[in-house]
């Protein structure tokens, strides 16, 4: 019973000591992490389309032509990801969590579909961004 407490105690502190910054200046850099083995993850991906007017995601993000950001299932909202297609690597993050289309791992929004040159569904790399 003490350890578990310890541990709870232990976790607490850390989560604290890391907490959010205002200071754009003392932001963190954000890294990609290698995948398991020391490599990137490959998935389908997809342009998600252009957004509906006033389109709400499921993490209550308004999508315009300016958002870039990918979609997937299974991944939180908001968790950073580097994505990589044909030698350009962009880093973004989880806008979504619902696939338009079926036999993707990942949607694009248009304007970060662009700026990788993804046209149709491609298969991509992605890797967790760290700081």
């Amino acid at each position: 019973m003490l350890a578990a407490v310890s541990l709870v105690a232990g976790v607490g502190a850390v989560a604290l000591a890391g907490g959010a910054r205002d200071d754009a200046a003392t932001a963190p850099v954000l890294r990609s992490v290698p995948a398991g083995g020391g490599g990137w993850y490959t998935a389908l991906a997809g342009t998600r389309g252009a957004p509906a007017k006033a389109e709400r995601t499921t993490c209550k993000r308004i999508l315009t032509s300016r958002s870039l950001g990918v979609t997937h299932p299974v991944l939180p909202c908001g968790a950073k990801i580097v994505v990589s297609y044909r030698g350009t690597e962009l880093l973004t993050e989880v806008i979504d969590t619902r696939l338009k289309r079926p036999g993707r791992q990942f949607e694009l929004t248009d304007l970060l579909a662009q700026r990788l040159g993804v046209e149709g569904t491609q298969q991509i790399r992605w890797r967790f961004a760290a700081r």
